[in-house]
């Protein structure tokens, strides 16, 4: 005569089989009740949730010993505070006319790039060797010079300055731009003569020299030979 299974039974399976094979395999052939099996397959993270850090394993912050000695700056306390010597031109005194434009000879367009970008400022440079006639630069994989990362430069005369800077607003592809003119005064141009296409970024001219002759001014000597015009619309 054949038995049909208990409800109990076929419960106790039905839980069974909502675990991994492994665990049914295991639950069934130990014949455990169906309370055993609603127990066992309880969320981990509830288990997980009553389960204290041993207090040996405990994070410990790691302090250095303190260093032994004086410092090499001195007394800086009592140091009296003073404004440093302004190096912008034309601010020890009031200017009483403004300065010749015809002091810029040419400008320079520096495209700052870093690893993230370097294919951007790749493109750009291909637009601008093919539609310029620009002294164009190196690819600068390191900071050289006053610019403090990797970057690319070309010069351009001042007749083409009225294409260029809108050229390179509307196609900077995001990439920071510093667009400087070259004048007697290179310290001047890099860091108050400047103006930049997206974010600004620091330049380390400081150092640059505030006066060169005439003969010392940059000269533009274009290297490209461009094929394109530039689009118009």
């Amino acid at each position: 005569m054949r038995h049909e299974p208990s409800t109990e039974a076929t419960r106790a399976r039905q839980n069974a089989e909502a675990v991994s094979p492994a665990r049914r395999h295991l639950l069934l052939g130990a014949g455990a009740t169906t309370a055993a099996i609603v127990t066992m397959t309880k969320p981990v993270h509830a288990e997980a949730a009553t389960t204290t850090v041993p207090t040996s394993t405990a994070y410990a912050a790691h302090v250095p010993p303190p260093s032994v000695g004086q410092s090499p700056w001195g007394d800086v306390l009592n140091e009296v505070i003073t404004a440093p010597v302004s190096l912008r031109p034309n601010e020890q005194t009031l200017p009483v006319s403004p300065q010749p434009f015809t002091r810029i000879s040419s400008y320079h367009a520096h495209i700052y790039f870093d690893e993230d970008n370097h294919h951007k400022a790749a493109l750009l440079r291909q637009w601008v060797l093919e539609r310029f006639p620009v002294e164009l630069g190196n690819w600068n994989l390191e900071p050289r010079g006053p610019h403090v990362t990797p970057s690319f430069y070309f010069g351009f005369t001042n007749d083409l300055l009225a294409v260029i800077i809108p050229w390179l607003q509307l196609n900077s592809l995001g990439l920071t731009i510093l667009l400087h003119p070259n004048t007697d005064d290179p310290r001047a141009d890099h860091l108050d003569y400047a103006m930049w296409i997206n974010r600004s970024q620091p330049v380390n001219a400081y150092r640059m020299a505030s006066h060169v002759e005439p003969h010392e001014v940059e000269k533009i000597l274009p290297n490209t030979h461009p094929t394109i015009v530039p689009e118009r619309g």
